[in-house]
């Protein structure tokens, strides 16, 4: 899908939201679990209720790969079943050297055919290339993430700046703001404004809204690009488990539309 689609249905539907399908077994509600499908049928679920009130989904693979070739399966359906007008994210981080990325890209650009992927751009330019070489698909490559341990490496200074404004002056060369995006945590929505004066035109993946405590209010203010949003804020657990009983979709929807409302 192109950034102008994307932003196209920005507008139309009035929100940047994307669900996040980490879908954990252990956590899906009690009258789904020991079906023989049940993590897909509830992804199914969450979808029916939600795809009328988000612009993408973003499945994290490591709920899916845990499970080995099953889970593969579980994937490969679930993105299947997601509506053709709506963007895919394949939340793998993945980053190795180039030959091996470019055999996770042909896996899941190809093979999977997700809209996007979540990169680590750590091991420098070749890591991330065979991404970009695909038309029509978006690399999204991590910046500053919400997670306590990115102080350890990403907020090192180096010199006069830290390792992720770096990353972000160094990678936005190797791609452009059509088919590169990054990832930026909403726990750092205080970086928005000097990440957003470095890549002013890349789309920010934001994760860290809802359970993470990211203030979405912040992040529009300081995140956004004007006419354009410029962000995907991303919502998983708050989302999928609003309920463990048998209204769980419909109270996943219910807090789909509440944060609707708040990031149109």
């Amino acid at each position: 899908m192109s950034r102008n689609k994307l932003i196209a249905d920005i507008q139309e539907k009035r929100t940047c939201l994307c669900v996040g399908l980490d879908t954990d077994l252990a956590k899906i509600p009690t009258h789904l679990k020991g079906r023989p499908d049940a993590i897909l049928e509830f992804n199914k679920a969450i979808i029916d209720a939600t795809a009328d009130c988000c612009v993408a989904y973003k499945i994290n693979t490591a709920f899916y790969e845990c499970l080995g070739a099953k889970g593969w399966d579980l994937m490969e359906a679930t993105l299947a079943y997601i509506p053709k007008n709506i963007f895919t994210i394949a939340d793998a981080k993945r980053g190795d050297i180039g030959n091996t990325s470019t055999m996770y890209a042909k896996a899941f650009f190809e093979t999977l055919s997700f809209d996007a992927i979540t990169v680590s751009p750590y091991m420098g330019s070749d890591s991330v290339k065979p991404f970009l070489e695909y038309t029509n698909k978006t690399t999204i490559v991590l910046a500053l993430t919400s997670n306590a341990g990115s102080i350890d490496f990403e907020q090192l200074k180096t010199g006069d700046e830290f390792v992720y404004e770096k990353v972000l002056k160094t990678s936005k060369e190797w791609g452009t703001p059509d088919n590169m995006m990054y990832v930026v945590g909403a726990t750092k929505a205080s970086s928005l404004a000097q990440i957003r004066a470095i890549v002013p035109e890349h789309f920010l993946l934001i994760p860290g809204v809802g359970a993470q405590g990211g203030d979405i209010d912040e992040v529009l203010k300081y995140g956004g690009i004007p006419g354009q949003t410029g962000l995907l804020v991303n919502s998983s657990r708050q989302i999928l488990y609003a309920s463990s009983g048998e209204d769980f979709a419909e109270k996943a929807r219910a807090e789909a539309l509440k944060l609707l409302g708040k990031i149109s």
